[in-house]
């Protein structure tokens, strides 16, 4: 009579290192795609670049404008910056004069 005995099957050693590798896996996915894994550090550097960016270009129009109203002030007080200002917010110019407007004018 033939009894079979504990045999040995090949899958049996498959088992624990598909398991790893899924593990492995899991927490790779994660480490690159995750909230703070290595493809958000890139998002958040390229924002903080655009970010910076537009802190320059603040920063230059402040400087301007601070320039501008410094011309301005009591005691240096400029004749031709209050010229400029007043034709710019009154609209008006002598017959003879020849106005050029300049779309940067405008805006500020």
């Amino acid at each position: 009579m033939w009894t079979r005995q504990h045999r040995e099957r090949n899958t049996g050693r498959f088992i624990v290192p598909s398991l790893a590798i899924l593990v492995l896996s899991y927490f790779g996915f994660h480490a690159y795609h995750g909230e703070l894994g290595i493809y958000s550090k890139y998002q958040l550097q390229a924002r903080a670049a655009d970010l910076q960016a537009q802190l320059d270009t603040i920063r230059s129009q402040r400087v301007e404008l601070e320039r501008r109203v410094q011309l301005l002030h009591d005691g240096t007080l400029e004749k031709d910056m209050l010229d400029e200002q007043a034709r710019k917010a009154l609209n008006l110019s002598h017959s003879d004069e020849v106005t050029i407007i300049r779309s940067s004018d405008w805006t500020n």
